[in-house]
């Protein structure tokens, strides 16, 4: 297992960062950030107790990064071979912006607080659509 500053040097790597005069984005090693994963899933149909299915990680998902006070894109992240991202970021108040695939998969936005000190801990769930929604019960 890799340690947090080699994980942090080799996630450097797979970010694509754009900052257009955005002064919210700071390096890999910041005192706080977002530190996420990105998950594809449901990958079966049925899923069973005794066969479980689990999510797995999304290799080169973008995801762009938004500060909501501004509601400009300032950078745009492209997840690792086991779907990671980090990036540094100035305390205050982000959405995470998933690009949806054509048409799947998708993924919802998510608002996210990043805090002084604290590296936030995200889950990026990408759905492929494999599954119908259930129709309500009347």
């Amino acid at each position: 297992m890799k340690s947090n500053s080699s994980r942090a040097l080799s996630l450097t790597a797979v970010l694509l960062l754009v900052a257009c005069g955005e002064s919210s984005l700071l390096g890999p090693d910041a005192p706080q950030g977002i530190d996420g994963v990105a998950l594809l899933g449901p990958l079966c149909p049925v899923e069973r107790e005794d066969e479980p299915c689990p999510d797995r990680p999304l290799q080169d998902a973008t995801i762009r990064v938004r500060r909501q006070s501004s509601g400009g894109t300032f950078a745009t992240l492209s997840t690792d071979a086991d779907g990671r991202f980090r990036v540094g970021l100035e305390p205050g108040d982000y959405t995470l912006v998933p690009e949806p695939g054509d048409p799947f998969p998708v993924a919802s936005e998510q608002d996210v607080t990043v805090a002084p000190g604290v590296w936030i801990e995200v889950t990026v769930s990408f759905d492929t659509g494999i599954r119908a929604p259930v129709p309500p019960l009347r």
